[in-house]
């Protein structure tokens, strides 16, 4: 299981415990990944996301899974997010219509 944020891409780091005597023992940072579905207005319907606490606030932040997708460059999105971009950028635009 990949431990890499769909929305913002942070995933695992790696450093060092330090002990009082200075050893040094290879440690991972973990990211805090969760598992979540976020609502698409627009789909009308759930879409699965693997996003960290930072990820979803982001989310939040910009007004929502629609408004995230269509405000982010398809490039800086990750490749799972992309169709699911097209496909709330088409349904945006029959609604318009």
């Amino acid at each position: 299981m990949s431990r890499r944020c769909m929305i913002t891409g942070k995933g695992v780091m790696t450093g060092n415990n330090v002990s009082h005597a200075n050893n040094r023992t290879k440690r991972r940072f973990l990211s805090n990944i969760q598992d979540t579905s976020l609502y698409s207005e627009a789909l009308d319907r759930w879409v699965k996301v693997k996003a960290s606490s930072a990820g979803l606030r982001t989310v939040e932040h910009k007004g929502g899974l629609d408004a995230f997708l269509t405000g982010t460059a398809i490039t800086k999105l990750d490749p799972a997010l992309r169709p699911v971009k097209a496909q709330v950028e088409k349904a945006l635009a029959e609604k318009a219509a």
